[in-house]
C-alpha cells in the first residue's frame, strides 16, 4: 500500500498500548498497524504548515518567513514564562496569544528519561506526555494562564530537568521515581503567586505503554534533508518516534512540512 502525504505530529490516542496514527492526504493511516513490517519514506516536496508554499522548512513545520512571523511560533511557546497576554501585551497577534495564553495551564513532572518538569494547555493532557515517550506523569499544579505556568517551571527546573535526554527515551533507560512523593517535596520552592495552584490533594499518576517490539541498543537518527529515501522493518513508536530494527530511529515532528510517500510492505 502507498500513501503520500505532508508530515505533521502523530495523533495519538490514550489506550494500552497508545495508538498513533499519520494523517495522510486522503487517509487516516494506523501506525500500531505497521509494526514488524517493512515500510519506505520518500521525500517529494515542502509543504509549510502555515503558508501552505513549496518552500524549505526552517523549523517547526514552518518556513523561514512564517517561523518569523506567524503567532503559533512565538517565544513564548517554548518559553511560557516570556507569556504577556495577560497583561494585555502584544507579541504577534494579541487576540490569538489571548486564545492561548488565556486558558488553563497544567504544570507537570514526568518520567521520559528522569524526572523533568514541564507546561501544557489542560486539553493537552496526557497528549504532551505521549509525545514526549514519557512513561509515567503527574499534574502538579493547574494555573490560570500561560505565564504563571512558566514561571514554576522555572523555579522547579533549578532542582529537576526540564528537558529530555531522547536518546536514553528511546532505549527505555528511564530513571525509577515516585513522582508523587516528588511532586511533594518540590512544592516548596513554588513562587509564592503559584502556591495556591498546587494540586495537593492529586494522587493520579498516569502510566503510558508504547508499542514498541524492540527497543533501540544505540541511536541513529534518520533525516530526510540528509537522507530523502529510507526503508526498513518497523518496530516500534515512541514519544513521536518510529523505531527500526537496525537502531535507526526518524522523528516524525521534527520532520514536519516534508510531503513524503510512505509505502508499506509486508
Amino acid at each position: 500500500m502507498k500513501y503520500q502525504g505532508v508530515l505533521k505530529k502523530m495523533l495519538t490516542e490514550f489506550g494500552s498500548p497508545i495508538q498513533y496514527y499519520l494523517e495522510m492526504a486522503t487517509d487516516f493511516v494506523n501506525v500500531n498497524q505497521l509494526l514488524d513490517k517493512e515500510i519506505e519514506i520518500t521525500f517529494e516536496h515542502y509543504q509549510c504548515l502555515n503558508c501552505g508554499k513549496d518552500k524549505k522548512i526552517f523549523a517547526q513545520g514552518n518556513c523561514s518567513t512564517c517561523f518569523f512571523n506567524s503567532a503559533k511560533v512565538g517565544d513564548w511557546i517554548m518559553k511560557p514564562e516570556l507569556s504577556t497576554a495577560h497583561l494585555g501585551i502584544e507579541d504577534r497577534d494579541l487576540a490569538y496569544e489571548k486564545r492561548v495564553q488565556l486558558q488553563p495551564h497544567i504544570v507537570y513532572l514526568a518520567l521520559s528519561s528522569n524526572v523533568k518538569v514541564g507546561v501544557t494547555r489542560k486539553p493537552q493532557v496526557p497528549t504532551r506526555w505521549i509525545d514526549q515517550g514519557a512513561t509515567k506523569a503527574i499534574a502538579m499544579l493547574e494555573v490560570p494562564n500561560r505565564y504563571l505556568a512558566g514561571i514554576a517551571e522555572v523555579a522547579l527546573k533549578e532542582f529537576v530537568a526540564d528537558k529530555t535526554s531522547w536518546q536514553k527515551m528511546l532505549k527505555n533507560d528511564v530513571v525509577d521515581a515516585d513522582l508523587l512523593a516528588e511532586m511533594h517535596k518540590l512544592s516548596k520552592h513554588l513562587p509564592e503567586e503559584t502556591k495556591p495552584y498546587f494540586l495537593e490533594n492529586n494522587e493520579t499518576v498516569y502510566t503510558m505503554e508504547f508499542p514498541v517490539l524492540q527497543y533501540p541498543t544505540k541511536v541513529k537518527s534518520i533525516n530526510l534533508t540528509k537522507i530523502p529515501e529510507f526503508s526498513g522493518k518497523l518496530k516500534g513508536i515512541k514519544g513521536q518516534y518510529l523505531i527500526f530494527e537496525d537502531n535507526r530511529v526518524f522523528n516524525v515532528r521534527n520532520n514536519s512540512g516534508n510531503v513524503v510517500s510512505l509505502e508499506v510492505r509486508n
